[in-house]
């Protein structure tokens, strides 16, 4: 599931090269990826991203395949400026980098995004899917704005224990739909950070994760 020797298990995987079909908006005091599905749409996708940045294209990939599904997809820079994460850093040091990038302090950047998808997109349906850090954040949204419909949390809980725990939880006090699915065999960040053109035996789950991704959202939103 993940390698629980680091602090948090993340690892950059198969960067895409991809050039992305929608485009970078400044909303208020940070930057923002937009792209729209090619008929108009009063959907709209908040995609949370990971520890390396709201610029890495595999996760502007997974916003254009939203845009693709017929949602409006945005992907702000919820650092703010700050430098991403990246392989090349020392993992010592993590803890000290996250102090100034908490997925839970990000409510000033959510109320503009989501004031700028009703004002400026006619959103009327909202959703959000966090990868990693952004799955962490998708948890807390969730449960922080009553207009966010749906949510998909990816590899928000890096370790197996945490998932047990959180799946006690929701049993325990969720009064909504919720499902959480686990992928054995599968390291952290697959879903988004695995090509699975040149990864012929994990792609059947990469695919079946986007799946229930698209499913979720499409019976919630």
């Amino acid at each position: 599931m993940a390698n629980e020797a680091k602090p948090c298990p993340c690892d950059i995987g198969d960067r895409m090269e991809y050039g992305a079909l929608g485009q970078e908006v400044q909303i208020e005091h940070f930057k923002a990826y937009v792209v729209k599905p090619s008929t108009a749409s009063d959907k709209a996708i908040i995609v949370i991203q990971d520890i390396f940045g709201w610029q890495l294209p595999n996760t502007r990939y997974m916003a254009d395949m939203l845009a693709a599904n017929g949602y409006i997809a945005i992907c702000p820079d919820f650092f703010v400026g700050k430098e991403p994460w990246s392989p090349t850093k020392d993992w010592s040091n993590f803890q000290e980098w996250l102090q100034d990038k908490k997925p839970t302090a990000i409510n000033k950047e959510v109320d503009a995004v989501l004031k700028f998808l009703k004002d400026q997109c006619g959103v009327k349906h909202i959703g959000v899917v966090g990868f990693c850090w952004g799955g962490v954040a998708t948890h807390y949204l969730a449960l922080l704005y009553p207009e966010i419909k749906a949510g998909v949390s990816v590899y928000g809980m890096p370790l197996l224990q945490q998932n047990t725990a959180l799946e006690a939880n929701l049993k325990e006090k969720c009064k909504v739909d919720y499902q959480v699915k686990i992928f054995p065999g599968q390291t952290h960040g697959f879903v988004h950070r695995k090509r699975e053109d040149i990864n012929p035996a994990d792609k059947p789950y990469i695919q079946e994760a986007r799946k229930d991704l698209l499913n979720w959202l499409n019976k919630y939103m």
